[in-house]
């Protein structure tokens, strides 16, 4: 069992990113306990997005945005990005074992976990653009 101190800030922070399924941002987050009647200072929010981090009940994504978006969804998964309105979704294909041996070969790492990435236009997006 992990030692855990859930204040009520803390909870309130883990509640929203646990409710969320599109993998808010910090400011979201903030923004999201504003709109719910919480008055938290932005290091109140900041520091228990890295606690909750810290404890594994949250992941931080950096998805090579400026910022980094927050996830409760723990087990083994990958995301995707839109490359237009840059929406968040999950991906539950595995990595390919080959993947991971062609990537352990290559470096030399023993590789423990993996985590892609890929990009694309969302069906929203998409649709947007037919002509």
């Amino acid at each position: 069992m992990r030692n855990l101190n859930l204040t009520s800030q803390r909870q309130a922070v883990y509640d929203i990113v646990r409710n969320s399924h599109d993998h808010p941002t910090a400011a979201e987050v903030m923004n999201r306990l504003v709109e719910q009647g919480h008055n938290l200072a932005y290091g109140t929010v900041y520091n228990s997005l890295r606690y909750l981090s810290d404890k594994k009940l949250i992941q931080e994504l950096k998805l090579g945005e400026s910022a980094s978006r927050y996830d409760a969804r723990m087990d083994d998964h990958q995301h995707i990005i839109c490359e237009v309105c840059g929406a968040v979704d999950e991906v539950m294909s595995h990595v390919p074992e080959e993947w991971i041996n062609e990537v352990a070969s290559e470096t030399g790492y023993t590789i423990g976990h993996a985590h892609v990435v890929f990009g694309g236009i969302c069906p929203n997006c998409k649709g947007k653009r037919t002509n």
